[in-house]
């Protein structure tokens, strides 16, 4: 699964259980499925390669975020990181999002061409975390591949705000083609804030 793996640690080695409170939460409203429903969400028939065609016509990269009725840091994510005009408006810019149920009865179509459920997508991707959220390649796959193996990034459970908005910036900039994994990226962009404030307060 190319580099999923590598991507996949260095994202658990960043993982920090969001805590209710840190940022200014604000209600979104919630579907009968029990999950939150931003208004800028894409509702497609979830056939994948489809979205995928769709979204790369808007100059744009598919997202699908996995999610389940209950899941709090669904929630958090929800209510305090993507109501951030500055996160939010950065992924409405450079994606398109379709979110899938991690045990709802939908039928969608894989990557691979199957059709199944998204309860039976999330056993066959091994999703088991929410939310999760797989990065789609900007083509539609032609070599049978299912959508976990052709992911170039997931990012498996809540992070925090600048964790989160640096991951949809760095598969922006196609940083999983490059020798700077996440993680250092991530570091590298810390460090470079860190001594931005400490100029301004000199």
């Amino acid at each position: 699964m190319k580099n999923l793996a590598a991507i996949v640690l260095a994202i658990g080695l960043l993982a920090v259980p969001l805590v209710s409170g840190y940022a200014q939460a604000e209600e979104v409203p919630m579907g009968d499925d029990g999950l939150h429903k931003p208004e800028w969400f894409s509702l497609t028939f979830k056939d994948i390669n489809e979205d995928i065609a769709a979204a790369q016509a808007q100059g744009k990269r598919l997202v699908l975020m996995i999610e389940q009725r209950g899941c709090i840091y669904c929630r958090e994510i929800h209510e305090t990181v993507l109501t951030d005009p500055e996160v939010r408006d950065f992924i409405k810019e450079h994606y398109v999002v379709v979110q899938y149920n991690l045990h709802g009865q939908e039928e969608i179509t894989d990557t691979d061409g199957e059709s199944l459920s998204e309860k039976e997508a999330g056993r066959k991707w091994r999703i088991l975390f929410t939310p999760t959220i797989l990065f789609m390649p900007e083509e539609p796959v032609e070599d049978g591949s299912n959508a976990i193996e052709v992911a170039v990034a997931v990012m498996p459970g809540a992070f925090k705000r600048n964790t989160f908005l640096e991951m949809f910036v760095w598969v922006n900039n196609k940083g999983y083609e490059g020798e700077e994994g996440f993680q250092e990226y991530y570091n590298r962009r810390w460090r470079e804030r860190q001594e931005a404030k400490e100029t301004v307060n000199q």
